[in-house]
């Protein structure tokens, strides 16, 4: 089994990178005129498409880099490329274009499957999720650490559905500097575990 300071900083990596509370004005704005019974559907969905898509990355996500011939190292590097100008984006308090353009989040407002795209993916499930999920997976070949990493997965998932029913009063208690605040906090934190991947690679 993982040591607890390895588990941490997956568990770590993996919710920093995903980032729900990031997201709490963007679902708060998308959301404006739902009901209060019909934001919390909203999150319950969103919060098992994001469990549903990187579980899939955890299970099958080296099998399709092997279909295109990508190694890992090499994608230790992107990924790790990707993440940390996802960090960035995270120390200026600003969305990462790589999760959403304007053009997407104009249409998102027009959407009924909010839930699903954009808040499940691009913004919680990610290129920079998928991506680190698929290498903490091929950390180890041993089932029970992917047992342990779809876990980690699962309650990373809980916390996002917590996370987006509770907005309101996140939003209300943190505000707009708050939300930022942590923002760059979990920026700084980011870009450390991208810089490990890139040495890695």
């Amino acid at each position: 089994m993982l040591e607890w300071n390895e588990s941490i900083k997956i568990i770590t990596g993996i919710l920093v990178i995903v980032n729900p509370l990031g997201i709490v004005p963007v679902f708060l704005s998308i959301t404006s005129t739902q009901s209060i019974r019909e934001r919390s559907r909203i999150a319950w969905i969103a919060a098992v498409s994001t469990g549903t898509i990187l579980l899939l990355a955890a299970l099958s996500g080296e099998s399709v880099l092997k279909f295109f011939g990508i190694g890992i190292p090499s994608f230790r590097v992107g990924g790790g490329i990707l993440i940390l100008l996802m960090a960035i984006d995270m120390l200026h308090a600003r969305r990462s274009g790589s999760k959403q353009t304007p053009e997407e989040a104009g249409e998102a407002e027009e959407k009924d499957t909010i839930a699903v795209v954009p808040l499940a993916i691009p913004l919680l499930a990610g290129p920079g999720a998928i991506s680190t999920v698929i290498l903490y997976a091929h950390q180890s070949s041993d089932w029970l650490y992917l047992l342990f990493l779809c876990v980690i997965i699962m309650c990373v998932a809980i916390v996002v559905w917590v996370v987006l029913r509770s907005a309101v009063s996140i939003g209300t208690v943190l505000g707009t500097t708050g939300i930022n605040i942590a923002s760059r906090l979990m920026g700084l934190i980011l870009a450390a575990i991208a810089i490990e991947f890139i040495t890695q690679g």
